[in-house]
C-alpha cells in the first residue's frame, strides 16, 4: 500500500522526532556531570532545563539512542519518499551508530 504526501509527510516528521531525542541523549551524555536535572540554575537564578536523558545510565542511554536509529533505518527503507531530504536522518544514524558501538 503507497502512502499518500500527507502520510509521507507525517512520517518524515515522525523520523525528525527520532533524530531529535538520538542528538539530545547523546548532547546529554557529553555535558556528563554538567547535565541538568532540573535543580540547577544560572547566574540569574533561573533553573536551567532538564536534559533529556539526564537520568539515564550510559547503557539506557545506548538502549534508548539505538532504539531510535533503528526505526530511522526501518522507515529509511521505505521506497516512496519522493523529495523528502534525509540528511538530518542520515547524520543521527552516523552519530548512534559513533555512540552505540
Amino acid at each position: 500500500m503507497a502512502r499518500n504526501a500527507d502520510q509521507i509527510a507525517k512520517d518524515h516528521a515522525a523520523m525528525l522526532g527520532s533524530v531529535s531525542v538520538i542528538n539530545s541523549v547523546i548532547a546529554t551524555h557529553n555535558k556528563g556531570s554538567n547535565a541538568s536535572d532540573g535543580n540547577k540554575k544560572d547566574s540569574d537564578g533561573n533553573r536551567i532545563p532538564v536534559d533529556f536523558g539526564h537520568d539515564m545510565t550510559h547503557d539506557e542511554k545506548k538502549e534508548r539512542v539505538s532504539r531510535s536509529k533503528g526505526y530511522l533505518v526501518y522507515m529509511k527503507a521505505l521506497e516512496d519518499w519522493g523529495s523528502e531530504s534525509f540528511t538530518d536522518i542520515d547524520a543521527a544514524i552516523s552519530a548512534a551508530n559513533s555512540f552505540t558501538s
